[in-house]
């Protein structure tokens, strides 16, 4: 069942990845969660297949994909949105 979580995983990364680039606010915020979804799926998945270094890399993610919701967020209240 973990073996198959890789390619949710891919869905998610790549949906949030297109709704980051957009230029609304509220879909760019929607892209952080789902970034942090998919963050935690790849980690899931990662820790199944003893892929440590994938692990690494997606907790460092996380805590950027962190950085960018709150840069979004304060962004939206210093435009006046």
């Amino acid at each position: 069942m973990l073996e198959a979580l890789q390619w949710p995983a891919m869905v998610v990364t790549i949906l949030s990845t297109w709704l980051v680039g957009s230029s609304h606010k509220g879909k760019r915020a929607v892209g952080f969660w789902l970034f942090l979804a998919s963050n935690a799926l790849w980690i899931a998945w990662g820790l199944h297949a003893s892929a440590y270094a994938l692990v690494v890399m997606q907790v460092a993610l996380a805590l950027f994909n962190v950085r960018g919701a709150f840069k979004n967020e304060s962004a939206g209240k210093s435009a006046g949105n």
